[in-house]
């Protein structure tokens, strides 16, 4: 019969993430808002929806018992609120495996460590924006470029209090103007908080 190998010493995902927990809670998530929003399918592995720290043992359940810490408990909602996001907008995964389906706005801002892409469908008006700060820093002003003119609704914060983050605060709406910004015509400020991806939607 067939055998299932499972290389141990891999350790978990969260304990691989660097600074104290908070930090490493905020990155982890800040890593599912990396693959749920950028092209291809995420994978994820047993216990790291709710940031197990424990190496997963198929002699053993799940550590369940840890969502009952807020912090694991947020991780787990927002693996929830990317996996409604990715059911409600068709840009995150109509042209999965096509490139117009994802577009860089910036990614050469090394001196912040902050990333701009967007994700798109066949329907312009489901173009999303999304913004990543991959610093514990948080940065108010940010410049970002714009695919469409008008305002943008934040759809989804990493950093939201419901998730285990800062709750830095972050307008719910932003709106683009004329002056054209890393390659775009369009452009809008915003603020990011730590360790955080925020995601914007146009308002029709």
């Amino acid at each position: 019969g067939e055998r299932l190998i499972v290389v141990h010493g891999k350790g978990s995902l969260i304990a691989k993430m660097a600074g104290d927990s908070w930090q490493q809670h905020a990155t982890l998530r800040l890593l599912h808002g990396l693959q749920h929003t950028t092209s291809g399918t995420p994978l994820l592995f047993m216990g790291g929806e709710f940031g197990q720290r424990r190496e997963w043992d198929h002699d053993a359940s799940l550590d369940w018992h840890l969502l009952d810490d807020p912090a694991h408990a947020g991780n787990a909602r927002w693996l929830s609120d990317l996996n409604r996001l990715g059911r409600e907008h068709p840009a995150l995964h109509v042209w999965d495996h096509d490139q117009r389906g994802f577009e860089w706005i910036d990614c050469t801002d090394a001196e912040h460590s902050v990333f701009v892409w967007c994700r798109r469908s066949p329907d312009d008006r489901d173009t999303l924006v999304v913004v990543a700060n991959a610093t514990p820093v948080p940065r108010s002003g940010y410049r970002i470029g714009l695919p469409h003119p008008g305002s943008w609704r934040l759809l989804a914060n990493s950093d939201a209090h419901d998730f285990g983050g800062s709750g830095h605060e972050v307008g719910a709406v932003i709106d683009g103007s004329d002056a054209p910004w890393q390659g775009r015509p369009w452009s809008a400020t915003t603020t990011l908080p730590p360790l955080a991806l925020l995601v914007y939607g146009r308002i029709p």
